[in-house]
């Protein structure tokens, strides 16, 4: 999706471009056949994608015109906030780590030198705890044709909007009108170069090593305010983007955001074939190349049908071709890795996968002889789910935790696998000597976020939350690594300015609700049950069609004291017509339609369905904050 000039193709474009797209895939097989794949040098790479956040610690949609100032090596993402660089890939041997990380923290800074000319701050981390769901909307989406194309096409094959289900210590159920939830993730890509020869075991092998890897460096556990899994990028990066339709959830059909489904047999080549036949392209772009014709010329193609097809395929582990320095190669992108904690971390788990790669290779180099595909795929889900705390079916069958696993056997592995590759002895202490004393101390990026969350229990959620932001930024560019950081305090957030909070920060979501037709006396229960002086009112189909207050209930038993006619509907003494709002809506709005509107809460809904309750005493919370705030700047 790097490539500025696709779009979407009508019918006849579409198979011009598909033509195209199996003439680059012959191509690649003649290569692969006629060994003109690059061999016997092995290079690494990364892509660090982060997010820009405001004075307020909120997400900034300033990407474009931080570009401006920047150099090529900077590119945008899907999100307005969002910002990605890549790093120049290297030979993979002496300081290369170090020389990565050199080259991470230059690049980190002069983003953060421009940012800071617009009072903006950049922030890795997986997934933004700051982020609203009005974020999400299209207005944030980079005006680019690439991203609208995309949005498009995936939407129109799905068919509806995108729900998305999580359930971890909070359960979060949203619908999303586009793939605007994809930019809530940020990643830290690394790219590893393979012999061809080597690519089918080296592919299986990240595959295997994809759940350890993973548990380590979790760094995602917090979405829109809700503790759900460790990585919480992997579901929702999934979700985001999931074209299939719920009516046809009994057949077997792939998501685009995905493990596999079996080892890799065979060649590169075949994992190309089961993305072409599983999946409908999407985009396409002009492409004047015959990957044949330069082939018999002695030429090099750039096959770039083959990479615009693939970069709409999100498998956890991808394959990828390139060219470098005129060479054609073959290479394993990970994908799995959350941004963040810090550039020290992120090298730390890049040499982790990096040297197990290696060592497993000369230990076991065909992994589906001692390990099942689906104990791989269980795994990187259980990591995914809990972290260092996840249990893994490793080699014959053997159950395992991911800290035991780490610490008894990969961890050495790792040491091996770098030594054989002759990267610098301080360059293996560093980034593994980080990675043991993390898993020892139980402290990877998420295990650290919810504890800071916790302890700021009892303040109002987005204060904490803008405290954990700022925490995170404050830290990160300490030069220290993740698992040495105090928690986050609830004194280093920033209060939002009284125009800008939302709905959505001040309302009440935990709600209990009644049916029109259920009795009165349902209605006083559920409110002196659950101390409420409101329930909304719901039909069979889950729209809202009223409220009904603790004073209409009073009122009620006050004139049938005494009375014996029998139960009275709901529907009977409710506000037929309550005041709404939309999340979206300021604070300010929602105090100002109580306050004309002689009412002491506003019902909040998108589409006509409920979402929350903000009330006065929600609003003279937000406004306390807001002015505690100001007397502590």
């Amino acid at each position: 999706m790097g490539d500025l000039q696709v779009h979407r193709l009508g019918p006849a474009d579409l198979g011009v471009f598909e033509k195209k797209l199996l003439d680059d895939l012959r191509a690649l097989e003649t290569m692969l056949e006629s060994g003109r794949l690059e061999t016997g040098r092995r290079r690494v790479g990364c892509e660090q994608e982060m997010f820009l956040v405001d004075a307020a610690w909120r997400p900034a949609p300033i990407a474009l015109d931080l570009l401006e100032g920047l150099d090529a090596g900077f590119t945008t993402e899907l999100g307005r906030f969002n910002l990605e660089v890549n790093l120049e890939c290297r030979d993979f041997e002496g300081e290369c780590l170090s020389s990565m990380e050199r080259e991470l923290d230059r690049r980190l800074d002069e983003v953060r030198r421009a940012a800071s000319g617009m009072d903006a701050e950049v922030v890795l981390t997986g997934i933004l705890p700051t982020l609203r769901k009005s974020d999400l909307a299209l207005a944030n989406m980079t005006p680019m044709p690439r991203y609208f194309a995309l949005n498009a096409a995936m939407t129109e094959l799905r068919g509806e909007e995108y729900e998305f289900r999580l359930k971890g210590a909070d359960e979060l159920i949203l619908k999303q009108d586009s793939v605007m939830l994809e930019s809530c993730c940020t990643s830290f890509q690394i790219h590893f170069q393979v012999d061809p020869a080597d690519f089918v075991d080296a592919y299986n092998r990240a595959q295997a090593l994809a759940g350890p890897v993973l548990a380590s460096a979790a760094n995602s556990p917090v979405l829109f305010g809700r503790r759900l899994w460790q990585e919480t990028r992997v579901p929702l990066f999934q979700q985001s983007i999931d074209t299939r339709h719920p009516t046809f959830s009994l057949r077997q059909r792939s998501p685009r955001v995905r493990f596999g489904e079996r080892w890799l047999r065979g060649s590169a080549v075949d994992l190309f074939r089961e993305d072409i036949a599983r999946f409908r392209v999407l985009l396409g772009a002009p492409v004047e190349e015959d990957p044949v014709a330069v082939l018999r010329d002695g030429g090099v193609p750039e096959l770039r049908a083959l990479k615009i097809h693939n970069g709409t395929i999100y498998r956890w582990m991808r394959a990828c071709y390139g060219v470098t320095g005129g060479e054609p190669h073959l290479r394993v992108e990970n994908r799995i890795l959350p941004a963040g904690p810090t550039p020290l971390d992120e090298i730390a788990n890049a040499a982790f996968f990096f040297g197990l790669m290696c060592g497993l290779r000369n230990l076991q180099p065909d992994v589906t002889r001692v390990m099942e595909f689906e104990d791989a795929e269980m795994n990187f889900m259980s990591a995914a789910q809990t972290g260092l705390g996840a249990r893994f079916r490793w080699f014959g069958g053997r159950a395992v935790t991911a800290s035991e696993l780490i610490l008894g056997e990969l961890l050495p592995l790792a040491r091996d696998g770098l030594a054989s590759a002759s990267i610098a002895a301080g360059d293996v202490d560093r980034y593994l000597g980080g990675m043991e004393e993390r898993v020892r101390r139980g402290r990877n990026g998420s295990l650290w976020i919810l504890k800071s969350f916790a302890d700021m229990k009892g303040h109002p959620r987005d204060r904490a939350l803008s405290a954990l932001t700022a925490g995170i930024a404050n830290r990160q560019w300490s030069r220290t690594a993740g698992h040495e950081w105090d928690p986050a305090v609830i004194g280093e957030g920033r209060v939002m300015e009284n125009g800008s909070m939302r709905v959505e920060e001040a309302m009440s979501t935990d709600l209990v609700t009644i049916h029109p037709d259920e009795p009165v006396e349902m209605a006083a229960n559920l409110m002196d049950w659950n101390r409420v002086g409101h329930v909304p009112v719901e039909d069979d189909g889950g729209a809202v069609v009223g409220l009904v207050s603790s004073l209409a209930v009073l009122r009620y038993f006050n004139r049938a004291a005494g009375a014996d006619d029998g139960p009275v509907a709901v529907a009977s003494v409710m506000d037929r017509a309550p005041l709404t709002a939309s999340p979206e809506t300021p604070v300010l709005e929602a105090a100002r339609l109580m306050v004309e509107g002689k009412n002491d809460c506003v019902v909040v809904t998108e589409q006509g369905r409920l979402v929350g309750i903000v009330t006065e005493s929600d609003v003279m919370r937000v406004m306390t904050t807001l002015l505690d705030g100001e007397e502590n700047r």
